[in-house]
């Protein structure tokens, strides 16, 4: 028998969990699709962590109203989802004098796009403000309203809000096919079929392959692959704004940042690729990397990294955002092409997709929307008193189990007890960050294994260090006998 929704969401990256959120708000039976064994593990994991100011996409554009309108929400939307943000500027620097009138064109597209603050600086005015910028900028375009968030808190609280709020998470299950009926689709799955008046497609890189189940408009999406490096938190505040390229046809180019967790960062680069699962680094485009990122800061410390990787950007052929329902098949919504600056769109982006699926189910806002959500406590970054008060309320807490982190038992025991809870060793890392620290999980991971394995019943042979194949051990020592 199949199962019946009103709406079905496939993808759980930071767009499908955005649309699940602004869905949950009415009444409406909804389910959200995701292939892997948790949200945030496709381009979203992978992600600069940058709330861009909105001087960058071409007036008119879909990406430049979902930018601008989505980085005026974030403030609200971190407070009432309790995760990090911080408006830190940003810097787009100029290398060059011959490249200065394309600075001052970014400059009018970005006042042309509303974005407030906006200022031209000379190159001796930029390292004032940024002392480790390079001897060779020669200006630079400041944006006040650039900020900093972490793309894995972003992405979970909203599929944690988006839970509580009624919405069903179906994880570990594949789309693999979708038909039209007279009222609705039959969405075919690896696992069951199920039924939906009106279908969502946010898969990401694989939103062409969604797209052509359904549709015969022409879509194609280009995998575009990028590195990055980790620096750790001794170096965290070498610069304290985004610092920016001029931006190619590529993409806005190799940056550096501090990250919304007092790391360093610095990516991505920009490689075309065919395989959609892709995503290994090569030596030759981290040195292209770290020799970018170099002209821009100088004294670079690169000897602070302590982990690279890479994730892919999901380019659409036309280079704007489809946002929309699609012009030959009613009923199915698509967020396709979501691109840089997807994940500063994606409250924008949200709110417009269900906005448009509500008014065509004629569906009622909830009385009972519970708007807010409290995030896992952070026992490192708690006062004296404040730990005192949480081990006497549960002992747990002060179990250390990551040392470079400083995470508690108590703070995994939440990541997986929570709404949409983790059910792998990288969904525990981006839920409380065990394992991210300088030691790169060396330390921890053995503990946090015995963990999960005790609060999901299982073998420890069958923990993943994300999806279904990824298992760290193969057996016991016993069976080897």
């Amino acid at each position: 028998m199949r199962k019946g929704y009103d709406v079905a969401i496939i993808g759980g990256g930071v767009i499908g969990c955005a649309v699940a959120r602004e869905l949950s708000r009415r009444r409406l039976r909804i389910c959200l699709i995701e292939k892997g064994e948790d949200v945030c593990s496709g381009t979203s994991k992978a992600n600069s962590g940058i709330v861009h100011a909105g001087f960058d996409a071409k007036p008119g554009t879909l990406k430049a109203k979902m930018n601008l309108a989505g980085s005026r929400m974030m403030p609200q939307l971190a407070q009432e989802l309790d995760i990090r943000f911080r408006r830190n500027g940003s810097m787009v620097i100029c290398l060059s004098e011959d490249r200065i009138p394309d600075l001052q064109e970014l400059y009018m597209r970005g006042l042309e796009n509303g974005v407030e603050g906006l200022q031209i600086l000379s190159g001796e005015e930029a390292r004032k403000k940024e002392p480790n910028l390079s001897e060779c900028v020669v200006a630079a375009l400041y944006a006040p309203t650039g900020g900093i968030i972490c793309p894995f808190e972003l992405t979970i609280a909203l599929a944690e809000n988006a839970c509580v709020n009624g919405v069903e998470f179906r994880r570990s299950e594949t789309v693999t096919g979708i038909s039209r009926e007279a009222d609705g689709y039959v969405i075919t799955t690896d696992i069951a079929q199920l039924k939906a008046k009106c279908v969502v497609n946010a898969a990401g890189v694989h939103a062409d392959e969604i797209h052509r189940m359904v549709s015969t408009v022409p879509m194609h999406i280009q995998p575009r692959k990028g590195d990055y490096c980790l620096l750790d938190k001794e170096v965290g505040d070498y610069v304290s704004a985004t610092v920016f390229r001029l931006p190619s046809a590529l993409g806005k180019g190799v940056l550096v940042t501090p990250t919304a967790h007092g790391n360093l960062l610095i990516g991505p680069t920009a490689t075309d690729v065919e395989d959609k699962n892709q995503t290994p680094t090569t030596a030759a485009e981290l040195s292209y990397l770290t020799e970018t990122a170099a002209q821009s800061v100088r004294e670079l410390p690169l000897r602070s990294v302590i982990t690279s990787f890479s994730g892919l950007r999901a380019h659409e052929d036309g280079g704007d955002f489809i946002i929309g329902e699609a012009a030959d098949a009613e009923g199915f919504f698509e967020a396709a092409g979501i691109e840089s600056p997807g994940l500063t769109s994606a409250p924008a982006i949200g709110s417009y997709l269900a906005g448009m699926i509500a008014e065509k189910l004629h569906a009622e806002e909830k009385t009972d929307f519970i708007p807010t959500r409290t995030a896992i406590p952070r026992l490192a970054k708690l006062s004296t008193e404040e730990r005192k008060a949480l081990i006497a309320n549960n002992p747990l807490y002060a179990n250390i189990v990551c040392r470079c982190e400083q995470i508690s038992e108590g703070e995994i025991l939440d990541a997986i007890r929570r709404p949409v809870g983790a059910v792998s060793l990288d969904g525990i890392k981006r839920r409380v960050r065990a394992g991210m620290g300088r030691c790169q999980a060396g330390f921890c991971t053995p503990r946090i294994m015995e963990i999960l394995a005790r609060e999901l019943n299982c073998p420890m042979e069958k923990i993943c260090k994300n999806v279904s194949g990824s298992e760290l051990l193969t057996g016991t020592m016993e069976e080897r006998k």
